[in-house]
């Protein structure tokens, strides 16, 4: 798996505007897919990992790359 960059807190509030805008605009699923793109926060990964399932986070095409970085690449399927 490639290594994924970092997105700064820059990125993310970007991201999350165009979230929200998008929300407004009752372009719901569009938002959703596009907030999975902000990188999940490495305990909020391992406690969905833990309580949800791997399916879960693979299926919803959550960004993983702060979680893969704190816990190294192949956290998700250890």
């Amino acid at each position: 798996m490639p290594q994924a960059q970092i997105m700064s807190i820059e990125d993310k509030l970007t991201i999350r505007m165009k979230v929200f805008d998008l929300a407004n605009q009752g372009k719901i699923d569009e938002a959703q897919n596009l907030e999975r793109s902000i990188p999940l926060s490495p305990y909020l990964a391992k406690w969905a990992k833990k309580r949800l399932g791997i399916e879960f986070l693979v299926d919803n095409g959550w960004n993983l790359s702060d979680a893969d970085a704190q816990y190294g690449s192949g956290w998700l399927t250890q």
